[in-house]
């Protein structure tokens, strides 16, 4: 059996927790592969609203294991909110034995989101935009093996190790000025600790190949979005970790022969949050209205998202870079009412027409060339049946199955699970 993998294909916020939630009646397990709490996977069913950070998305599914793997760095005080949550609604996931996680996922500490903090005042205007989290610093101890890990915390000297790692911290704070007091966070720091040492730890390449080999479905969960990769994406304005179908592998423990279906998933219109360039954004009221429209605010952070069209240059190269199987297209019922939508084609880009991703996009700026296409009026928020699909929008969908070759499987019409198109 080989292990189907769900992610992003533009700046995140693509619409990632709802299909996971749509799809996983058909999976065994969910894993959760990389990132930590900067994800915010928004879920809606039964007139509630769920938000969630670390936790997979399958959460919901009486019938679905979920994984946290050891490409997530984990913060314990969010993820004791977040089960808290679920709890206090009624979704007890440890109590139903129904969540574990990966003893080698890397712990974020206190300190290292106050080093998030001072990192991003020293940049000033050059900031990357991160969402002081503590991510890109964990991330950082784990490469240069420094980090505190999940099964640390069932040792005997992990104060000890705490206290070490701690001290390396402030000296590095040292250097920008005056520490903040983090005894508060620190004693919630290991309150959760505590509450983390009750849901069962594994070792993710074991559990998740033991799933595999008794022929049992896995769907591999990304966070944020193709073109946030590390390597690949818009550098330095990226996140600290492998957003590819690739990152599954490593951020589970799976060979990449496992891997089977990778499902792409992209808005109808294109969104980014923070810094960093973005060759279609509308920096006028068009812009101001898909961000109402589409009440595009960050699910994490609150931030308001840039909004701009289509970049078809960008989806290919993230659809290249992950073997992309299939297409979900989200919030296209954002874009009723606008008479004309557009999409990006190619780039002017250094004096020349261009269709993919170039090397640098922030030193050198591509000139978005846009083609228009007809849009339709119909509210789609009510839509159940292929047949009520209004025709100009499978005109766009067409469109775009001819740019990308690759067919558009699901189409997501509202927030709500039920708001989901199954067309080919």
């Amino acid at each position: 059996m080989t292990l189907d993998v769900l992610l992003g294909l533009q700046w995140g916020d693509e619409g990632k927790g709802k299909i996971v939630d749509v799809l996983c009646p058909q999976y065994d397990l969910i894993a959760r592969f990389q990132g930590g709490p900067n994800a915010g996977h928004t879920l809606e069913f039964d007139n509630q609203k769920y938000v969630l950070n670390t936790i997979p998305s399958g959460i919901f599914n009486d019938n679905a294991m979920n994984l946290i793997g050891n490409g997530v760095v984990i913060d314990p005080i969010i993820l004791k909110r977040e089960l808290d949550n679920l709890k206090n609604n009624g979704f007890d996931p440890v109590a139903k034995k129904r969540l574990v996680i990966a003893r080698k996922a890397h712990l974020i500490l206190p300190t290292h989101q106050l080093l998030d903090a001072a990192s991003e005042t020293k940049m000033g205007a050059d900031k990357i935009g991160s969402t002081l989290k503590g991510i890109g610093p964990t991330y950082m101890d784990k490469t240069g093996r420094n980090g505190l890990r999940v099964g640390d915390t069932t040792l005997s000297d992990f104060r000890e190790r705490y206290s070490k790692l701690v001290n390396k911290h402030l000296s590095i704070l040292a250097h920008y000025g005056e520490i903040p007091d983090f005894s508060e966070k620190e004693a919630a720091f290991f309150e959760a600790v505590e509450l983390l040492k009750t849901i069962p730890q594994v070792d993710s390449e074991h559990f998740v190949n033991k799933y595999l080999n008794e022929g049992k479905k896995v769907l591999a969960e990304g966070a944020q979005g193709t073109m946030l990769d590390i390597d690949f994406g818009s550098y330095p304005f990226v996140t600290s970790s492998n957003t590819t179908s690739a990152g599954a592998c490593t951020g589970l423990g799976v060979a990449p022969r496992s891997i089977g279906n990778v499902i792409g998933i992209f808005k109808a219109y294109c969104t980014r949050v923070g810094s960093g360039p973005f060759p279609t954004e509308l920096e006028n009221e068009t812009g101001e209205e898909l961000r109402r429209i589409g009440h595009e605010f960050g699910a994490t952070t609150g931030r308001p998202r840039r909004c701009g069209w289509i970049d078809l240059p960008a989806l290919k190269y993230a659809i290249m870079l992950n073997g992309v199987t299939e297409l979900v297209m989200t919030k296209a019922d954002v874009l009723s009412g606008f008479e004309t939508i557009y999409a990006c084609t190619s780039y002017k880009y250094n004096g020349e027409i261009i269709d993919y991703m170039p090397y640098d996009i922030q030193a050198v700026k591509p000139e978005p060339i846009f083609e228009a296409i007809p849009g339709w009026a119909e509210d789609l928020t009510g839509i159940r049946e292929l047949d009520e699909i209004p025709a100009k929008l499978k005109s766009y969908i067409s469109y775009l199955e001819k740019h990308l070759n690759v067919p558009v499987k699901y189409l997501s019409v509202g927030p709500d699970r039920v708001q989901t198109l199954i067309l080919n």
